[in-house]
């Protein structure tokens, strides 16, 4: 019996080993070009990088990479899904990058490789224009609101324990707009949320909620591929590069970001 149960086992790993070979999930730059369409995965409810104006996806991210298609080659095709769905559509082959104000984090690294970055950021953090809170340490007792799958929530979460600050609870979201609903309506005390997203919430309900002068954390913008996509990644990184040397990285992130 054992003898058989061993065998099983056997024929079990050796099968799986078959299907993840047969379900690499890895395109090279060849393979995109052959298919005339480079994919980029994204999420468009993170004004300014991506959104949604009319029945378009605009933003930073899309100018981006409609320039990493153009050096390719190919189409720029836009997938818009739930940010935590990201990293597993690159995992899978549903997606050539991610392009989605992504935070090259160590946690994210173990499943992807990130390019170059090519923007720095922070996480703000957003109150009612009445609120106690005046800094990150006031968060020590308060609900905080974060949407799922991004660095605010790993950070506020914090199940490394290695987070500077705590906070008392979190309530998850799948969109950034339905934490800030909440905030305004009092169910959560305050928002973590990318800096430039929360200046935007702020602009729009300028009666009700601000954005802190303190940031929670500074971090790096990156774009992501699925592990082992060398010639893509070097093809990411030469056009990031290339962008900045020129400026017109720049020219990109001022048309939807004042210089102020």
């Amino acid at each position: 019996m054992k003898k058989l149960a061993k065998i099983a086992a056997f024929a079990m790993a050796a099968l799986m080993a078959v299907s993840a070979a047969g379900c690499s999930s890895t395109r090279t730059v060849a393979d995109i070009q052959k298919d005339g369409k480079l994919i980029m995965a994204t999420n468009a409810e993170f004004e300014p990088f991506e959104y949604k104006d009319g029945g378009e996806i605009v933003g930073i991210d899309i100018d981006l990479s409609q320039k990493i298609a153009d050096a390719i080659g190919v189409e720029l095709e836009v997938s818009d899904l739930a940010f935590d769905s990201l990293i597993s559509a690159l995992q899978s082959g549903k997606a050539d990058i991610v392009a989605a104000g992504m935070t090259a984090d160590a946690e994210r690294r173990e499943s992807v490789d990130f390019s170059e970055p090519y923007f720095n950021a922070s996480q703000a953090i957003i109150v009612s224009v009445d609120s106690d809170i005046t800094g990150p340490e006031d968060l020590a007792d308060k609900t905080v609101g974060v949407q799922l799958g991004t660095t605010g929530d790993q950070y506020c979460t914090n199940e490394d324990g290695e987070s500077e600050y705590t906070v008392g609870g979190v309530t998850r979201y799948s969109k950034g707009m339905e934490a800030v609903s909440d905030l305004m309506t009092g169910r959560i005390d305050a928002v973590v949320i990318d800096n430039f997203p929360a200046q935007k919430f702020v602009e729009n309900n300028p009666d009700a909620i601000k954005v802190l002068d303190t940031a929670l954390t500074e971090e790096e913008y990156a774009i992501a591929v699925p592990k082992g996509s060398t010639d893509l990644l070097e093809q990411v990184n030469a056009v990031i590069q290339e962008l900045k040397d020129s400026g017109e990285l720049d020219q990109i992130i001022s048309q939807y970001i004042s210089a102020e």
